[in-house]
């Protein structure tokens, strides 16, 4: 049910947003962990997919990603969650998952859902099958 709603919230939260300008990404600090599952070059490409989205946050400025434990990302509760979202667009069904947490600040005079000038820490969560590339399935709260 947890994740019924965390998905209905991401929706909204994606129609709302939809169509907006520029979220700056120049300064974005990111803290890669430790990883036994990816590497470096991995959670980039994860990474770069977050940033273009994140572009769509007009007059957003993303502080932090950092990348979550391989046991938080990669378990098979969170696969089995993925593989709920898939969409048509995703035929195979996915076999990894990755996830970051964001820190950024919203439009300094607010707008749509945003409230002026506020701190935000959202949940980005990705998937793919084995070797394949990332797809940004949720994000949000």
């Amino acid at each position: 049910m947890k994740k019924t709603i965390t998905l209905a919230f991401c929706f909204v939260m994606l129609f709302l947003f939809a169509g907006c300008g520029k979220g700056d990404i120049s300064n974005v600090k990111i803290e890669y962990g430790t990883s036994s599952v990816y590497s470096k070059e991995e959670i980039d490409s994860a990474i770069e997919i977050i940033k273009k989205q994140f572009a769509s946050f007009e007059g957003c400025e993303l502080h932090s990603l950092s990348y979550m434990p391989d046991e938080e990302c990669n378990n098979a509760d969170n696969i089995e969650w993925m593989n709920n979202l898939r969409t048509d667009d995703n035929k195979e069904a996915f076999t990894q998952c990755i996830a970051f947490e964001s820190s950024f600040r919203s439009p300094e005079k607010g707008g749509g859902a945003w409230e002026a000038n506020e701190e935000y820490t959202w949940s980005w969560w990705l998937a793919r099958s084995e070797g394949g590339e990332w797809n940004l399935m949720t994000w949000g709260y």
